[in-house]
Order: C-alpha cells, then sequence, then structure tokens
C-alpha cells in the first residue's frame, strides 16, 4: 500500500533546485540557474493564465475560482494514480493522471458556468465576481473537507533519478514535462483558435456574442468550451505543480491563481500568447529578484523567498502604470 499522506508538516519540500534556500536568501547564485528556475516557474504560471484570458476574452468574466480548479485538477490527478496497481511506472502512469486531472477540473469548470456563472450574465459585474470568489472559498472547502487526509499536504509521485544539466542548469526530471507541455498547449491552442469552425466562433463572440448569435454561432456551447479548455491547461500544470515540489495542497490554488491572473494582466488579458508571455516574465522576474535584490547594499532585508509575492506585484503595477493593456495587449473599448 502507498503511503500518500504529507512528507513534511513545514509546507513544501524545498528540491536542490528551488531558487530559494531555508533561510531566504539564494540557493543557487548562477544566472543561468536562475532563469530556468523563473522559466520553470514562469510556463506554470502562463498554462493558468490562459484560463483566465480566455474566459475573460469571450464573457468579461474574471473567473477567481481558476485557482481552485487548478487545486482540484492535482487532487484528480492524484487520485487516478491511487486507484492505480501498486508499482505502476509513473511514466505509465502519467498520461492517466493527466486524464483524470483533466476530468475533475473540467467537470467543476463546466459546472461553475452552467450553475454559478450563467444565470448571472447579464447581472452588474460585481455579482459574477462575488460568487467567483465564494466558489473559490466553496472548493477550497470541500477538498478540505471530504478529500482523504487533504488537512495535510498530499504526497504526489515524482520521476526518480538525477537532474539534468541544460546550459548550465540543473533541472529536475519532473519539470522536463513542464517545459515540454506548455509551449505545445499554447501552440495547438493558437492553432486551434486560429484555424478551426470553434476557434472563429471564439473569435466572434468575444467581438460581439450579440451578433455572433445572430450569424447562428451557439454561444452558450462556445463559453463552455473556453471554460473547458482553461480548466484542461489548469488541470496540466496542477500535474506540473505536482511533479515539480512532490506533494499538493488545498491552499495551493490561492496564491498561484493570483499569481497567474497576475500574468494574464502582464501579458494582455485576453492575448493567449501574452498570457504565457506574462507568466514567463513574472517567473523570471520573481526569481531573480528573490535571488539577487538581497545582493544588492541596503536592499537585504528586502530579499530572500519571504519576498517574492511582494516583487510579483510590484511588477504588476509597474506594468499598470506604464503600460495598462499588458505586454501583447490592445487598448480596446469597453464591452457593454
Amino acid at each position: 500500500m502507498r503511503d500518500h499522506t504529507t512528507r513534511t508538516p513545514h509546507g513544501p519540500p524545498r528540491p536542490a533546485q528551488y531558487p530559494f534556500s531555508h533561510h531566504g536568501g539564494p540557493a543557487v547564485h548562477e544566472l543561468p540557474q536562475q532563469l530556468a528556475n523563473g522559466l520553470i516557474l514562469g510556463a506554470m504560471y502562463g498554462l493558468i493564465a490562459i484560463g483566465y484570458t480566455m474566459v475573460y476574452g469571450i464573457v468579461q468574466l474574471i473567473n477567481f475560482a481558476h485557482g481552485e480548479i487548478f487545486m482540484v485538477g492535482g487532487f484528480g490527478a492524484l487520485t487516478a494514480y491511487l486507484v492505480l496497481p501498486d508499482g505502476t511506472g509513473l511514466l505509465l502512469a502519467l498520461p492517466l493522471m493527466i486524464i483524470g486531472g483533466i476530468l475533475a477540473s473540467g467537470a467543476i469548470a463546466v459546472a461553475a458556468e452552467r450553475f454559478a456563472y450563467r444565470p448571472l450574465r447579464g447581472a452588474p459585474r460585481l455579482a459574477p465576481l462575488i460568487t467567483a470568489i465564494g466558489l473559490s472559498i466553496a472548493l477550497q472547502q470541500a477538498i478540505w473537507k471530504w478529500y482523504p487526509d487533504a488537512k495535510k499536504a498530499r504526497v504526489f509521485p515524482q520521476f526518480q533519478g538525477d537532474a539534468i544539466d541544460v546550459l548550465g542548469a540543473t533541472v529536475q526530471r519532473g519539470e522536463i514535462f513542464l517545459l515540454i507541455a506548455a509551449p505545445l498547449c499554447m501552440i495547438a491552442l493558437g492553432l486551434f483558435v486560429a484555424k478551426t469552425r470553434t476557434g472563429r466562433g471564439m473569435q466572434a463572440t468575444a467581438q460581439d456574442p450579440d451578433t455572433a448569435k445572430l450569424m447562428g454561432i451557439n454561444t452558450d456551447r462556445i463559453i463552455v468550451i473556453a471554460f473547458a479548455i482553461g480548466a484542461t491547461f489548469a488541470a496540466i500544470a496542477a500535474v506540473a505543480h505536482g511533479l515539480k515540489y512532490g506533494q499538493i495542497d488545498f491552499r495551493m490554488g490561492f496564491i498561484t491563481g493570483l499569481k497567474a491572473f497576475t500574468a494574464a494582466v502582464l501579458g494582455g488579458i485576453g492575448n493567449i500568447y501574452g498570457a504565457m508571455l506574462g507568466g514567463v516574465v513574472l517567473g523570471v522576474a520573481e526569481a531573480l529578484a528573490t535571488g539577487y535584490i538581497e545582493e544588492i547594499p541596503g536592499m537585504t532585508q528586502f530579499g530572500g523567498g519571504s519576498w517574492k509575492d511582494v516583487w510579483a506585484f510590484v511588477l504588476l503595477i509597474l506594468v499598470l502604470l506604464l503600460r495598462p493593456q499588458g505586454l501583447l495587449g490592445e487598448r480596446v473599448a469597453d464591452r457593454a
């Protein structure tokens, strides 16, 4: 019987490649390693950010429950792994874990759209925003109460073996999955939106849903597909999170989801490629700021892992001040 309870009561384990030491200082000072850490972290933010940007681009809704949909995907993947026979290799189990995570995240996202957001589609924007926050809290508490042993962090399987050296940076085997999955997902989605009938329906619905309906487009179906695609990417990011850190937690969606939303805004919310770019910029900036700011004379107290979230949001504020539409966004009129 596998032991899948928590490994430590003090939060996520810190692998050797993690950019922060236990004392808050940089664990690795070399620039290639910090850039690799930031790129890996940013790829995960970008995958989740795509869900935010798709939903907002089509229905002008900031789905603050998306972080918890990411979290549910992690528990769905873990459940799929636990039902497999003992001794099943992780490489064989990984596709089934991804499917389990996608089914869990997708079911929650589609149900949320149908029963929580769709009835409020014509309501003032504050109503669905508050609903999203309430749904986020409800999902977090539901996992905490009903998933076995979720009150403690659950151990997530990891690839065994030595880390790989890539251009002077150490990359763990589980992180290779994220570095491959993130660009593939982004490119596949970009082609889907640009080349398929459904993708063109998404573009039309984003521009003018009323006119899209008159042209025969089922806008309700388009919106459901957008939620489902966002949930799929969130589930893949959750699997990558588990492979990277070796555990998942019912609280992991809150801050990670907030960072992903920040990434979507940085890149230009509503822009698929901007969401991934924003995630990478945020991840690299977070890793570099955390690793090097304490080396600057007079800035020692502002460095280390305890300040990583602060610097992420400082970056967001700067971008909003200098370029409110985001890095790849365009100034557009607000849709009534």
